[in-house]
């Protein structure tokens, strides 16, 4: 009886976790189509600066509701390389690759995150991922090279480089948090490395508030939307999800989906038709996303 009730709720844990991570990669998916949007006016750099100042006044606020105090000061590094990737690196990479990227070509390249994270933890962490959750990402990287090679040639330009090293950085990132999750909340861990990368990102600010100040409603209605909900929300959940996962691998796989999830939202928000690249390739990282999770339950 104790056995099966201990089955349940590590069940009921998991599937909490693979919860909080679609809700994750489904705000991050339509940051890359408002990216798309926020380009036709903002700057690069501007975007990434006021995107985070937005999150973090948000996180200010409820981390002085909450009193979520300071991080320790040996922890201090930690949270500024945690900064660093996760937010001044990676907006700047990102936003730099969307100048040239589809909404979804751009999300195809960053789910190459995953399967860095996953190698990534193996050799930190040790963390073991069963036969068929490794023939389940060599299916997902199978979707990738379907979208990236359909024509025949692989056609790297200076957007893909810029993404894969969005990539990198945020398998970075994902590493640190599940380090830094055993000592701090989920708001906690966000929230400092949410001002930390603020902290880096505020050198473009000058420039970024003189366009702010000069954009349409229409632009500040996107800007808002991606500081509130792929930034701070987005982060928050990936948190959570980090925190009660049994594996790193088990939440970063979902990053695989963020290509359909992209090129839906890519279609219904600025038209942008999938290719049918696009719908093959998807349908084998989404077929992989399904073996991952059975590789799980078994």
């Amino acid at each position: 009886m104790f056995i099966q009730e201990s089955g349940g709720k590590m069940q009921k844990t998991k599937n909490q976790a693979q919860l909080y991570a679609f809700g994750t990669v489904l705000l991050w998916a339509s940051a890359f189509v408002f990216t798309k949007i926020a380009l036709t006016y903002f700057t690069a750099e501007a975007i990434g600066v006021i995107r985070y100042v937005i999150a973090s006044l948000l996180f200010l606020a409820i981390g002085l509701s909450k009193k979520i105090g300071f991080p320790a000061k040996q922890d201090l590094p930690k949270f500024l390389l945690a900064g660093v990737l996760g937010f001044a690196l990676y907006m700047i990479a990102f936003n730099q690759a969307s100048k040239s990227l589809t909404a979804a070509t751009g999300s195809v390249v960053i789910a190459s995150a995953p399967i860095l994270t996953a190698l990534f933890a193996r050799l930190l962490f040790k963390e073991k991922i069963r036969l068929l959750g490794w023939i389940a990402i060599i299916v997902e990287f199978i979707g990738i090279l379907i979208l990236t090679l359909w024509d025949g040639i692989l056609s790297v330009n200076a957007g893909m480089l810029w993404m894969f090293g969005a990539a990198l950085c945020i398998s970075g990132y994902n590493l640190l948090q599940r380090v830094l999750l055993k000592k701090y909340s989920p708001l906690q861990a966000t929230a400092y490395s949410v001002f930390a990368g603020t902290l880096f990102l505020l050198v473009y600010l000058p420039d970024a508030a003189v366009q702010f100040g000069n954009a349409p409603l229409r632009q500040l209605l996107v800007i808002g939307f991606m500081g509130i909900f792929p930034s701070a929300l987005a982060y928050m959940l990936w948190a959570k999800a980090l925190l009660i996962a049994e594996k790193t691998s088990d939440v970063t796989n979902y990053m695989f989906v963020t290509p359909l999830l992209a090129a839906l939202m890519g279609f219904l928000v600025m038209g942008e038709v999938p290719t049918l690249s696009t719908c093959a390739g998807g349908f084998m990282i989404f077929l992989g996303l399904l073996l991952f999770k059975k590789s799980n339950t078994d």
